[in-house]
């Protein structure tokens, strides 16, 4: 049977009133997938929807400012602008799963840098999504606070610019994370027994694929022990931080081999710089 890809997205005059709703940083923030990726993906017969991140809460690093969206809905809360993130993606998954066309048991989530940190908290929060894809997350996110590799993200660097993504007592862990009573292989092993894939740059040092391939190791026990371990997936590719072409490419192919049973060529699970595949 012939599959027909949807592109599902807000058009830029369609925005909410964001007020203090705004993105100030060099890493952009939020954007649309590329054209090249939108046809990747509609070729294979898949849907892609999209939404703004920044809609939800502003994303504006040094700032403390608690104003506008799910601020002003929730007075007083305690949550971090990732957590508010994360609730964005399952609203999407009430819309999503209310459409005839939609195959509601394979829904997949995908985010890249502070948008992959967004999706594993969505992913672990969630269980409609069958697939959960964090692309180049780093500190806070696929990385390992605990384990870092040189020149990686810190927690001390997060506090300093993105106070806001996290809830109030992270910051008492500054420069003591072995004291933290978690590592970031705990969020990635409550998504098991679902299927998740992690994506990394090998020149992306910033995002610790050092930590990373840690946390995978760590996390992929679990799904030993549920009996699940080829639902749990590393994908490596040179280059830096960048939600690029080839990322999106190994997911699909991943979400085609988890959510679809098609048998794949590509490789997961392989570290090139240990020269080590598990």
């Amino acid at each position: 049977m012939d599959l027909v890809g949807f592109l599902l997205r807000i058009d830029d005059d369609a925005r909410l009133d964001a007020g203090e709703l705004r993105c100030g940083d060099d890493d952009l923030c939020w954007r649309y997938a590329t054209d090249m990726v939108v046809s990747e993906i509609l070729n294979r017969g898949m849907i892609l929807a999209q939404f703004n991140r920044v809609e939800i809460v502003s994303d504006v690093p040094y700032s403390t400012n608690r104003v506008g969206g799910l601020y002003e809905v929730i007075p007083g809360g305690t949550f971090g602008a990732i957590a508010a993130w994360a609730w964005g993606y399952h609203r999407c998954l009430d819309v999503l799963i209310s459409m005839d066309f939609v195959d509601t048991f394979r829904i997949a989530v995908v985010g890249h840098s502070r948008g992959g940190k967004t999706t594993l908290l969505a992913g672990a929060t969630d269980e409609r999504i069958a697939l959960t894809s964090a692309n180049n997350s780093g500190a806070g996110g696929a990385g390992c606070y605990r384990v870092k590799g040189p020149q990686s993200e810190t927690l001390a660097d997060l506090i300093d610019a993105f106070p806001y993504w996290f809830g109030p007592l992270m910051k008492d862990y500054v420069d003591t994370e072995n004291e933290l009573p978690f590592d970031q292989h705990f969020l990635k092993a409550l998504i098991a027994p679902r299927a998740l894939l992690t994506t990394e740059g090998l020149g992306d040092l910033w995002s610790n694929p050092t930590g990373t391939w840690q946390t995978h190791l760590a996390a992929k026990e679990v799904y030993r022990f549920l009996r699940v371990e080829d639902r749990i997936a590393i994908h490596f590719r040179e280059g830096g931080h960048d939600h690029s072409l080839a990322d999106w490419k190994a997911f699909m192919d991943f979400m085609e081999l988890q959510l679809c049973g098609q048998e794949m060529e590509r490789l997961f699970n392989c570290n090139p710089e240990l020269q080590v595949c598990v």
